[in-house]
């Protein structure tokens, strides 16, 4: 039994098969039937189900068990929007504001070299690896837009200034007014976000700053309820053993599944 609508799996199941047509797959030439893979790929999805066990449950090698389940992530990820599909449907759907937040998603160790011999996928602020990737959501914390993975050790503005988040949120906000809230992570780019302000050094925050502090906390707050969403509905986005390069497909597929099971887009 899985925690998810037939509807979900029989649509995955459509594309896997538009998908074997597309590239010229012939009849009974494969060890599973596009439904069963999409089943295979749900679970590992959902329950975080170890290849090991996919390939028991359904009689095939492990050879076979990760051709059909990185068959599946990319059929998946190939349907998610791309950020100016994605800020053009929140405009029109007359939204008051916008919400971005970056996510670490764990993997497994991995050793690769960045600045200075740094281990390039190791999070300082999470003590951790992973890969880090930006979240772009409602003002209820719907995401709608998923960025591709940057290493771990990279902060959310390094990595919002690589994806060049700036200056899309900064024209979508001159030519439809739909603002962009964050928290003291993206600082940098007060003059495109809205955040919270940081206490001087040696000094104390106005009133009115504090008021503004607290209006946008709180409501930025419900937006980071985006990224929970995403981690708690998919155990495969809560570690990832696959390779890190993989998570920019793995997230996308994440948000197609949760807006097909939930019928939503913004």
């Amino acid at each position: 039994m899985l925690d998810v609508r037939r509807e979900t799996a029989l649509h995955l199941s459509h594309l896997l098969q538009q998908h074997r047509q597309m590239i010229g797959t012939r009849r009974n030439r494969r060890a599973l039937s596009c439904f069963k893979q999409a089943v295979m790929v749900l679970r590992w999805f959902l329950n975080g189900t170890r290849i090991k066990q996919l390939t028991c449950d359904n009689h095939i090698g492990r050879s076979t068990a990760y051709r059909l389940l990185h068959e599946g992530i990319d059929v998946l990820a190939a349907q998610a929007p791309d950020l100016k599909t994605a800020l053009e449907s929140a405009a029109k759907a007359g939204l008051t504001h916008l919400n971005l937040d970056g996510t670490l998603i764990y993997t497994d160790r991995i050793s690769t070299s960045g600045p200075n011999g740094a281990d390039l996928y190791w999070s300082g602020k999470h003590k951790h690896h992973g890969g880090n990737v930006q979240v772009v959501s409602t003002p209820d914390g719907w995401p709608i837009w998923v960025s591709a993975v940057r290493p771990g050790r990279e902060h959310d503005m390094t990595c919002a200034r690589t994806h060049g988040l700036l200056e899309d949120l900064s024209l979508t906000a001159t030519e439809t007014g739909l603002i962009t809230l964050t928290d003291l992570g993206y600082e940098g780019a007060r003059e495109v976000f809205r955040m919270p302000f940081k206490k001087p050094k040696d000094g104390e925050l106005t009133e009115a700053q504090r008021a503004f502090n607290q209006l946008i906390r709180g409501i930025h707050g419900i937006g980071e309820r985006a990224n929970t969403l995403l981690k708690t509905t998919f155990k495969a986005l809560r570690r990832v053993s696959l390779d890190p390069s993989r998570i920019t497909q793995i997230a996308a597929a994440a948000l197609v599944l949760l807006q097909l099971e939930h019928g939503r887009i913004v």
